[in-house]
C-alpha cells in the first residue's frame, strides 16, 4: 500500500510539473478566448451547443495548445540558466525533466499541433506550421533581442484570436478588433515581464528593451503604447456601432489607469509581477465583452 501511495504521489507531482511547465491557466485563457470567438463573435450566440459540440472547433483549439505548449517548453529549454535566476522555484526543464526528454515532448506537441492543423485545411496548417517554427526562433534568438521578441509574442497572441475567424470564414473586423485588443495587452505585458526578468538577462547579457534603455525610458515607451492602443480601441468600438460593447471599455477604463497608476510607481520585481498579472486579468475582462456583441 506505501508503494502504491508513494506511485501516485510522485505521478501527482509531475503531473504538477508538466502542467506548470506548459503554462496550463495560459492555455485555459487560449481555449476560452477561442470558444468565446466561436460563441459570440461567429455565432449567433443561441447556437452555442453548435460551436460547444463542433469537432472542428474543437481541433483548432486542440492544435492551438498543442503549439503554446511546445512554445512553452522550447523557452524553459533555452532559459534554464536565466529561469534558476529569476524564477528558480519553477524550473522544470534540467530539474525535474531532462533537457532530452524536454526536446522529446516539444517535438511531439509540434508534431500533434501541425498534424491536427492540416487536418482542418492546408491554410490551418501552414499557419499553425509557422507558428511553431516562430516560437522556436523566439525560444532560441529573438527574446534576447529588444522589442522584437515582444512583438513576436504579441503577434501570436493575436493570431491565436484571428484564426478562429480566419477558419470559419466569417466576421473577420470583429475578431480582429479583439485580435489587436490581444495583441496590444500582450505586448505590454512581454515589455512588463521583461522588467521582472531584468536580473537574469542581465547576467547573461540578453539585450531586451529595460536593459538596452533602463526603467523609466521602457516606462515612457508603455506610455505612449498604452496612449495609442486606448485610441484605437475607442476608435473601432465606436465605427462598430455597439452601445454597450462601447460602453463596456469605458468601464474597462478603470483597470487600464490603475495600471498606468501602478506601473509609475513599479521599481520592484514584485511590483512587475503584480502588473503582469494584471495585464492578464484585463485581457480576460476584453474577451467577457464578447458577451455584449
Amino acid at each position: 500500500m506505501r508503494i502504491r501511495n508513494h506511485r501516485l504521489k510522485a505521478f501527482y507531482l509531475q503531473t504538477l510539473r508538466f502542467l506548470r511547465l506548459i503554462r496550463y491557466p495560459n492555455l485555459l485563457i487560449i481555449v476560452f478566448s477561442q470558444y468565446f470567438v466561436a460563441i459570440f463573435l461567429i455565432g449567433p450566440s443561441s447556437e452555442y451547443l453548435y460551436y460547444l459540440k463542433n469537432i472542428y472547433l474543437f481541433l483548432l483549439s486542440l492544435s492551438t495548445v498543442s503549439i503554446a505548449s511546445a512554445g512553452y517548453i522550447i523557452n524553459d529549454y533555452y532559459d534554464i540558466k536565466i529561469d534558476i535566476i529569476n524564477k528558480p522555484r519553477r524550473v522544470v526543464v534540467g530539474k525535474f525533466l531532462k533537457r532530452r526528454q524536454a526536446m522529446i515532448l516539444h517535438s511531439i506537441l509540434n508534431f500533434i499541433g501541425i498534424g491536427l492543423g492540416l487536418i482542418l485545411g492546408l491554410k490551418i496548417g501552414v499557419i499553425v506550421t509557422f507558428c511553431a517554427f516562430w516560437l522556436w526562433l523566439y525560444s532560441n534568438q529573438l527574446k534576447r533581442l529588444p522589442f522584437v521578441g515582444n512583438l513576436s509574442v504579441a503577434i501570436l497572441t493575436g493570431l491565436s484570436i484571428s484564426i478562429v475567424g480566419f477558419f470559419f470564414g466569417r466576421n473577420m473586423l470583429l475578431v480582429n478588433f479583439y485580435a489587436l485588443f490581444a495583441f496590444f495587452i500582450s505586448l505590454i505585458r512581454e515589455i512588463i515581464k521583461d522588467m521582472e526578468d531584468m536580473r537574469g538577462d542581465q547576467e547573461f547579457d540578453c539585450k531586451t528593451l529595460p536593459i538596452v534603455w533602463g526603467i523609466r525610458k521602457v516606462k515612457i515607451f508603455i506610455y505612449s503604447i498604452m496612449v495609442f492602443f486606448a485610441s484605437v480601441i475607442f476608435l473601432i468600438s465606436g465605427a462598430i456601432n455597439n452601445t454597450s460593447l462601447y460602453y463596456y471599455f469605458i468601464g474597462m477604463m478603470v483597470p487600464y489607469i490603475f495600471l498606468i497608476y501602478k506601473l509609475n510607481q513599479a521599481d520592484k520585481r514584485r511590483d512587475f509581477k503584480f502588473l503582469s498579472n494584471l495585464c492578464k486579468g484585463i485581457m480576460l475582462a476584453g474577451v467577457l465583452s464578447m458577451v455584449f456583441i
